[in-house]
């Protein structure tokens, strides 16, 4: 028989052939943890919604932080849960909040960690919205001055990172220019330059107690159905100052991973979220699937669409099953 085809089954026959020709590699130095820490004391409450995952009060964080440490996971991402609430989100920017009293605890005791500072306002407003409201409506400009004085203090407790979430236009200018002003001109911006108004975010708002009390994010945030608004989003961000984009939520936005990877050469992070880490973890509860073969998949998926960095609640076993290999 006189046939001619090619043998790409030649790379595949062994173990160490396919590892030899393996064109992408997850590291533990791609992770990035979130954590949860509450305000309060002896609080380790886990997330209904997010098995495996805790608020965590600052007398527990110490011992989380070891696990992370011990794992070789480098980076962490910090949202705070107050107690108290306001209309104006006031313990966001107080100098003792929550986030920025958990940023000094870690920078005393793990100096090498990277804290990465979630700035939003959501967590701390009593409306649940991402800035100052008026009616039902959620003011731009008037809410960049609180999201600077957060992103400022954040950076005072020891910040390495500011990752501003809340997608109000001018975000990143505003904060460049106020971390410049305050001295912190060596703080870089992770900015959230491409988030969508996602259903996969369900169970961060039961971790985070922010849903909103009225309406929807969907006139700050971005339309699902959108492609090219990612990349005038993420070219206004460039612009204005932005070290890093994330791209939000993760495993429904690969397409957008590749598009802002292929147009611009920052570092870039996919936020792995809260939604598609719950149903991994459903599936895997009722025996429907092989838990650590889907998320290295998923993960190592998100390695190929083009993301340098992921943010994921899946971190810590990620690191443990690449330590088995």
């Amino acid at each position: 028989m006189d046939l001619q085809f090619t043998r790409h089954r030649r790379l595949r026959q062994s173990a160490n052939m396919r590892a030899l020709v393996r064109e992408n590699h997850l590291t533990i130095d791609d992770f990035i943890y979130p954590i949860f820490v509450a305000e309060g004391k002896d609080i380790k409450k886990e997330i209904t919604s997010m098995p495996g995952i805790y608020n965590l009060s600052l007398d527990h964080l110490e011992e989380e932080m070891n696990e992370v440490v011990s794992l070789g996971i480098k980076s962490v991402l910090l949202f705070g849960i107050p107690l108290e609430k306001d209309e104006c989100g006031g313990q966001a920017y107080h100098d003792h909040g929550i986030v920025q009293e958990a940023t000094r605890l870690i920078k005393a005791k793990f100096p090498e960690v990277i804290v990465i500072a979630d700035t939003c306002l959501c967590e701390y407003t009593s409306h649940g919205h991402c800035g100052l409201i008026e009616g039902d409506q959620v003011l731009n400009d008037a809410s960049l001055e609180l999201l600077v004085q957060t992103a400022v203090s954040q950076a005072k407790a020891g910040a390495d990172i500011i990752a501003p979430s809340n997608m109000m236009d001018g975000f990143v200018v505003a904060i460049r220019a106020g971390l410049d002003e305050a001295g912190f001109e060596n703080v870089p911006i992770m900015s959230y330059a491409v988030k969508y108004a996602s259903a996969f975010y369900g169970p961060f708002r039961d971790a985070a107690d922010s849903t909103p009390q009225f309406g929807d994010r969907k006139a700050y945030q971005m339309d699902p159905a959108n492609r090219m608004e990612a990349l005038r989003e993420a070219e206004s961000d460039l612009m204005e100052g932005a070290d890093f984009f994330i791209v939000k939520p993760g495993m429904p936005y690969l397409d957008i991973v590749r598009d802002v990877k292929n147009h611009f050469n920052l570092p870039l992070v996919i936020y792995n979220v809260s939604g598609e880490y719950s149903m991994v973890k459903a599936a895997a509860q009722n025996g429907w699937i092989d838990e650590k073969r889907i998320v290295m998949e998923m993960l190592t998926g998100m390695k190929r669409a083009g993301c340098d960095l992921i943010i994921t609640y899946h971190a810590k076993d990620a690191a443990r099953w690449l330590k088995e290999q």
